[in-house]
């Protein structure tokens, strides 16, 4: 396997796919590393930091089923309390409707919400007053780093609607932003102490965090987008937003990790140590009603043989039926499979057509 995954990342390095990547696939931790950190740069090496960008949503999920596992709360309680801003929503009376033209939410919005992307907020994907509006307030999910601290942040999204009543639709992204808010209010301690005692300690995390200390910078690789005139940077190495100190409360924000804590982390995780059966089971199993499985609720043919666990797309049907695993929007992907395998590939090009052709050889690589 290790030398399948070795060629694959080198057949991509040398097509200018990305200048490198690290990767492992497989039962066992093996780690590789192609390429180099930058173009025309040095070698890359298996203990650099990446941004994993949505991959975060897994680390947010596990820690809030920790604290449901502990009794802080339940999966069905309402989040207003703990989050005043979201008491009283008003929901629109379709997606595309004029902001104004809402009518009170039926149902409060709760933690199971927020961890299947159902809470009403989320990524709009066609034109409306209401993407707009998101753009406006600053609040549009996106690569670049955030613009507004977190208490700014969900005040701003508190203004604006919802598109659709809780429960009743599917948007992605947004929830687990006010999920990152709520996990620092559920027990009054900072967002980055909650994750670190839930999940990154237990799990043997010492890389990964909301920003990268200063004496660890020089492992921050540099982040690079793709345009008609080649990989243009977007991140520097070792410094901006993902450096510490960060510049506001980025308790909605996403982590930086390496390819070895988040193994550790999936691996924890498969063996039970961070979370019991039953909540594991939940996590990894279709959480959405197909009724709600509409085209413009994401990209065409998403729920084509797929669903939403807690944090985490799953496959529902086909040969890799069980699969459970979620991408980063710098070009990092992680999927684990029923018998306990975990391929994991990080690279610092944000997504485009050659990074997703990338990630589709490696499903396969994996597969049973």
């Amino acid at each position: 396997m290790t030398t399948d995954l070795t060629r694959l990342l080198s057949r991509h390095v040398e097509s200018g796919t990305m200048p490198g990547a690290v990767a492992t696939c497989g039962h066992g931790y093996e780690p590789v590393a192609v390429g180099t950190d930058a173009p025309g740069g040095s070698p890359l090496r298996t203990g650099a930091i990446f941004r994993i960008q949505s991959m975060t949503k897994i680390v947010t999920s596990v820690a809030a089923l920790r604290l449901v596992q502990d009794g802080v709360l339940g999966l069905d309680d309402p989040v207003a309390e703990w989050m005043p801003e979201l008491a009283e929503p008003r929901v629109l009376t379709s997606a595309e409707a004029e902001l104004e033209d809402t009518v009170p939410a039926s149902r409060p919005i709760t933690l199971r919400h927020l961890l299947t992307n159902r809470s009403g907020y989320g990524m709009m994907t066609t034109d409306s007053p209401l993407k707009r509006a998101m753009v406006a307030s600053r609040v549009e999910p996106g690569n670049e780093p955030l613009e507004l601290g977190a208490q700014e942040w969900l005040e701003a999204l508190a203004a604006l609607p919802l598109a659709f009543q809780p429960g009743d639709g599917w948007r992605y992204h947004v929830s687990f932003g006010v999920l990152g808010i709520l996990l620092g209010r559920l027990t009054g301690e900072s967002t980055h102490d909650v994750l670190r005692r839930t999940v990154l300690d237990p799990a043997g995390m010492p890389d990964t965090g909301f920003a990268v200390p200063r004496e660890q910078a020089h492992r921050l690789l540099p982040a690079f987008r793709r345009t008609e005139h080649g990989l243009e940077q977007i991140e520097p190495a070792g410094a901006g937003f993902y450096a510490d100190p960060p510049p506001f409360d980025v308790s909605h924000s996403e982590l930086v990790s390496t390819l070895s804590d988040f193994h550790a982390f999936l691996r924890a995780l498969l063996d039970g140590d961070l979370l019991g059966p039953e909540l594991l089971g939940e996590l990894r199993r279709d959480q959405v009603p197909d009724s709600v499985k509409t085209p413009e609720s994401f990209f065409p043919g998403f729920w084509e043989g797929n669903g939403w666990g807690y944090g985490v797309s799953v496959v529902t049907d086909g040969p890799h039926r069980g699969r459970f695993g979620w991408s980063g929007g710098m070009g990092t992907d992680f999927f684990a499979d029923p018998d306990g395998s975990i391929c994991l590939v990080m690279t610092q090009v944000e997504m485009d057509e050659q990074i997703f052709a990338l990630l589709g050889e490696l499903q396969e690589l994996g597969g049973p």
